[in-house]
């Protein structure tokens, strides 16, 4: 069972003044947990972790993940813009990137950020780009094949094949890319890979450091450069089912640490800073949509319609992902009715759950569905006219604030030539 960070109470309250369906996030809850990834991998006097922007792309949140001393992981133009205007700087910014338009990097360059090359390729093109090549920069592995271990949700990992996969380089790349880079200026060098997502398994980031570690010691050796850092990236997964075994980050740490102690401090590479980027693990559990029930269908099935859709939360549409859902004031009720509980798009797969059985939902029940404080909100779209919904943020004093205000049929048509 799940239990809701907030109340029905605190729920009436807040819907009297936004109305649903809204993303809701818990301050302190964030806020606890990026201080456990911190002290899991307090070992390492150069560890940062680097908030995926894009798993909840919100000022207010990333500030406090600031104010945690966390770093951002960008992706976009939009995503550079958004972490300067909430004052990170330098290499505060990481900028991972795939398939990158000139501007981004010229973007990156200027706030300083770490730029991660995904490609060989792009050496050149980021040459071309900036006219020199930055003296910190970081290269993306992919080892090829196929990356399993641990438990997924619904057995479906978005990247447990790396083969598969259009992100990083080959390991012969991989010395190409470093030995060019050298001799074009670069002093200080970074390696980046993400092999798998969301893994509900503590061994999977020292299995993953012990494949980066070796690597790393490798291609100091094959070609004089000094490895600064290793970026673990993300794939730490968070127990979506009730069922399911949650990660533990300190027995995590202690596995990277392990892994570090066996394989780059014999090498003399001890002074090797740790990256992370675990934009789930951070804000996944902290967020949950506050939806209504407002219609009731009886046909071949049981219907609950509710006033959100997957414009709100795609995950369940297109992955089949389980969110767990919880009928507020109903939590010692008997699940003893088998609902599909629905959106109100065009489209059959607009539902948030299948067959799942919950007490008896009434008309005007308030449902949580949790853990979409990661690829939630961000994911949204505008699909049959739906207007993204609000975020409220939920303080450690009780108090709700707006972090992100409800679209409006304005802004639906603003960008629209008549």
């Amino acid at each position: 069972m799940k239990t809701p960070f907030v109340t029905l109470e605190k729920l009436r309250e807040i819907t009297a003044a936004y109305p649903t369906p809204f993303h809701l996030y818990d301050e302190a809850g964030i806020r606890a947990c990026a201080r456990r990834i911190r002290d899991a991998f307090a070992w390492n006097p150069g560890f940062r972790e680097y908030f995926a922007v894009k798993a909840t792309p919100n000022p207010q949140l990333l500030k406090i993940l600031r104010e945690e001393g966390c770093g951002v992981d960008c992706s976009s133009l939009t995503e550079l813009m958004m972490s300067d205007r909430c004052g990170f700087a330098g290499h505060e910014i990481m900028f991972s990137s795939n398939d990158t338009p000139a501007e981004e990097f010229q973007l990156a360059d200027r706030l300083g950020a770490v730029i991660n090359l995904d490609d060989l390729t792009h050496v050149d093109y980021l040459l071309h780009t900036l006219g020199r090549i930055p003296e910190t920069i970081s290269c993306r592995y992919n080892p090829g094949g196929t990356f399993e271990l641990g438990e997924s949700e619904e057995g479906f990992q978005v990247m447990d094949n790396p083969g598969q996969a259009k992100y990083g380089m080959t390991r012969a790349q991989l010395t190409e890319a470093f030995t060019r880079l050298k001799a074009l200026g670069a002093r200080r060098f970074g390696i980046h890979a993400f092999l798998a997502s969301n893994t509900l398994s503590n061994g999977y980031y020292p299995a993953l450091a012990r494949i980066l570690f070796r690597t790393a010691v490798e291609l100091q050796r094959e070609t004089g450069c000094e490895i600064a850092f290793i970026n673990l990236s993300g794939g730490v997964g968070i127990p979506y089912r009730p069922e399911q075994p949650a990660n533990d980050i300190a027995v995590i740490g202690e596995g990277v640490r392990q892994a570090y102690e066996e394989i780059l401090v014999p090498a003399g590479m001890g002074n090797v800073a740790l990256c992370t980027e675990m934009g789930r693990f951070l804000l996944g559990p902290y967020g949950c949509l506050v939806t209504r029930a407002i219609h009731e269908k009886h046909i071949y099935k049981e219907y609950i319609g509710v006033d959100a859709c997957a414009a709100n939360l795609m995950r369940p549409a297109i992955y089949g992902a389980y969110h767990h859902i919880t009928v507020m004031g109903k939590e010692d009720a008997p699940c003893d009715h088998c609902y599909d509980v629905v959106g109100s798009l065009c489209e059959n797969n607009d539902k948030f759950a299948v067959d799942r059985m919950l007490p008896k939902i009434d008309m005007g029940d308030l449902l949580v569905i949790h853990d979409t404080g990661a690829h939630g909100f961000a994911m949204g779209y505008q699909y049959n006219g739906k207007l993204r919904s609000a975020e409220l943020l939920l303080q450690p004093d009780g108090a709700v604030r707006l972090i992100r205000r409800a679209e409006t049929p304005d802004d639906y048509f603003a960008t629209l030539v008549w």
